[in-house]
């Protein structure tokens, strides 16, 4: 029987701590352990966790001495499980009773199959629904999750073990946008599956790490992601969809333009002109009128 490793990474959400506790310990599927690794709260949450979890010795407890920041710690999630298949679940969102299972049958039934991902609902502070998501879908023939378009892979996202440790593994160093670094490289060693069925639940509150300041940052830290997956693709000559040179030009040419238009938003002169500057070197002829008129 498959062993399922959950692997939570807590920074300051321990008070949210109690539904994602609940919603694991009903799983249909009973064969699971939960990996959670505390990367240096400064509020209570390790109080808060370790009261909840108790004695069980189905959750295993970890804790950063210094915060390390949201790479450091996800990788240090997969490095302590023992299960044969992962997903990460986030202190503050909940599973579906029927999660694991829905998920440990689609890995057992395809050898090949290295990532399996789900629909998902946002919930209110209370667990209550808002609505369905608006991401989540199978990737288009011929098409790989880089190239289709953002949003295709989304949570509930589980993934062999085997298949984890034939790539470079999450990046450390990564602040935002760990989980679509990751799904790149999951798709560039197996074959991607989208179950079409709301296996999770997403909380929306101020401090989410999609929200408000974290959006930007998160756009940065995708970029990144995209860059490397470009890079290494080319490099190893993975068989698999991947950007033309004029595509990863556009692609770095919007990116700095955007945030060139922060930085003028903020009254940020000279760090306005340099992404200006940047988009225009990238890809002199792409969108060419509109950096014109932003030049004055």
């Amino acid at each position: 029987m498959m062993l399922f490793s959950i692997l939570i990474a807590n920074y300051n959400n321990g008070s949210f701590f109690k539904d994602c506790y609940a919603s694991v310990i009903v799983q249909t599927y009973e064969n699971w352990e939960v990996i959670i690794v505390d990367d240096a709260s400064t509020d209570n949450s390790i109080e808060l966790i370790k009261e909840i979890i108790g004695n069980d010795t189905r959750f295993k407890f970890f804790a950063n001495k210094e915060n390390k920041g949201c790479g450091y710690t996800k990788h240090k999630c997969v490095s302590l499980a023992e299960g044969d298949i992962c997903g990460f679940l986030d202190p503050d969102d909940a599973l579906f009773p029927n999660a694991i299972s829905e998920m440990i049958q689609i890995h057992k039934e395809h050898n090949d199959v290295s990532i399996v991902t789900s629909k998902y609902e946002l919930v209110d502070l209370k667990m209550n629904t808002i609505e369905e998501g608006n991401h989540g879908s199978a990737i288009s023939f011929g098409k790989s999750y880089l190239t289709s378009g953002s949003g295709a892979m989304t949570h509930f996202a589980t993934f062999k073990k085997e298949k984890y440790d034939l790539t470079l593994g999450i990046d450390a160093k990564m602040k935002r946008a760990v989980d679509q670094d990751l799904y790149f490289k999951m798709e560039e060693v197996g074959t991607v599956v989208f179950l079409n069925e709301v296996l999770y639940r997403y909380r929306i509150h101020d401090h989410s790490i999609s929200a408000n300041e974290n959006k930007f940052k998160a756009h940065y830290w995708h970029f990144y992601a995209m860059i490397n997956a470009y890079k290494r693709r080319k490099e190893n000559q993975i068989e698999i969809d991947n950007f033309t040179k004029q595509e990863i030009k556009i692609l770095k040419s919007n990116y700095y333009m955007s945030r060139f238009a922060r930085a003028k938003k903020n009254n940020k002169h000279c760090v306005k002109r340099y992404f200006l500057l940047k988009a225009i070197v990238t890809f002199p002829s792409y969108n060419l009128k509109h950096k014109l008129k932003s030049l004055f």
